[in-house]
């Protein structure tokens, strides 16, 4: 069995907090036990991997199982290709039992801010509790809190309404008309989930149309290519996504789901990742599952739709996104962008808030858990540069 005993640790009055026990927080908080630093994870819920838990039962990860280990254990090849939602939980629990983490769950931190005495940082959380750390990681995550649009008549609305958050699989909605709002890849999912479940129909709202990648080609997996593209100039990756798309992918015009008119990696640098294929572009074709125009309202017990449409859904399923949430955390710290995401990641620290850093908040093509995996190693490296070193004879 691999040695986890740390190495000597630098004199460390006081640990980094690690905000949240995701595949974040956890890998770095495993990186800085690899550094000798003390780091304790916060877990607002009962266990590690909660929002794992909480996904659809079809999820699957669409990267791949070798590319997605965080540092330090690699993932069961006995997971599969493809790892499900629940073998991620499970491996996230084996993660932080592996490198004997330090987690306190059921604390739910409120309020970051410096600490009074001196450097550091003072956190504010459940019960009263007033901890204070030498650094801090926000690894709180990207998805954190359900984004619901605030359409027209949304309160007035009697029909059944909920953010994709809340679906869990297709069985309540067999035989029902169910209309999903997103065609982002939770909302293409279960779309298809619910098609292949028993549904009378499923239409798919669609604002922007997306661009649409095939997970593996020739057992050679999309994130791959992601990993690839990532550092090339983005007029170049459009350039070369363009014909590759119309090889790979059919248009699905004539079915209500056009070609992009932007350039693929110009879509993700607006934050829209591609939708990886897992049925969607079969259902479309075989009309199954019919893209129809954005929602714009809700009056009278219907759904207005932008081409001026009324229709009466026995449902309606959100697939709207997430926001990050981190303004109550520590908005009046300025480092925020307008969007409420932070303004530097990974080992980079605010200016004006040294000791503050930020894991897992960008959703890149080459996958998130590859880079929050990098990023932990970073951060872990940044911040014992920080700390006193351990005196000699030790």
């Amino acid at each position: 069995m691999a040695d986890t005993t740390p190495p000597q640790a630098p004199q460390q009055d006081r640990p980094v907090y690690v905000v949240g026990g995701g595949p974040g927080g956890l890998s770095v908080a495993a990186a800085l036990r690899a550094q000798g630093v003390r780091a304790v994870v916060l877990e607002k819920s009962d266990r590690v991997g909660a929002s794992w838990r909480r996904h659809y039962d079809r999820l699957r990860l669409h990267t791949t199982r070798r590319l997605s280990a965080l540092p330090g254990l690699a993932i069961p090849r006995s997971f599969g290709r493809w790892v499900s939602r629940d073998n991620v939980a499970r491996y996230l629990e084996k993660y932080a039992e592996f490198h004997q983490l330090e987690i306190v769950t059921g604390v739910e931190v409120s309020r970051v801010q410096r600490a009074a005495d001196g450097p550091g940082w003072l956190l504010h959380a459940t019960g009263g509790r007033e901890l204070t750390g030498s650094a801090v990681v926000i690894a709180t995550g990207y998805n954190h809190t359900p984004h619901l649009p605030d359409w027209p008549g949304r309160d007035t609305y009697t029909g059944e309404l909920l953010h994709a958050s809340a679906y869990r699989e297709p069985r309540p909605y067999e035989g029902k008309d169910v209309l999903v709002v997103g065609v982002g890849n939770t909302g293409a999912e279960i779309a298809v989930d619910l098609i292949e479940g028993g549904a009378a129909r499923v239409r798919l709202a669609v604002r922007t149309a997306p661009h649409i990648v095939r997970r593996s080609t020739a057992g050679w997996p999309a994130q791959r290519t992601g990993i690839l593209c990532r550092r090339l100039p983005v007029s170049l990756v459009d350039r070369l996504a363009g014909p590759i798309a119309k090889v790979s992918v059919p248009d699905l015009s004539a079915h209500g789901l056009p070609r992009p008119d932007t350039g693929l990696y110009s879509r993700v640098n607006e934050g829209a990742i591609p939708v990886q294929d897992v049925g969607l572009i079969d259902a479309v074709r075989k009309g199954r599952v019919e893209p129809v125009a954005a929602v714009e309202s809700f009056e009278d017990g219907k759904v207005v739709l932008a081409d001026g449409t009324r229709i009466c859904p026995d449902a309606v399923i959100a697939a709207t996104g997430y926001r990050r949430a981190l303004e109550p955390l520590l908005g009046d710290l300025g480092v925020l962008d307008a969007k409420g995401s932070p303004l530097v990641r990974g080992a980079r620290t605010p200016k004006s808030a040294p000791g503050l850093y930020f894991t897992g908040f960008t959703n890149p093509i080459s996958g998130m858990l590859r880079e929050m995996a990098r990023d932990a190693e970073k951060i872990a490296k940044a911040i014992s540069k920080t700390l006193p070193p351990a005196p000699r004879g030790r």
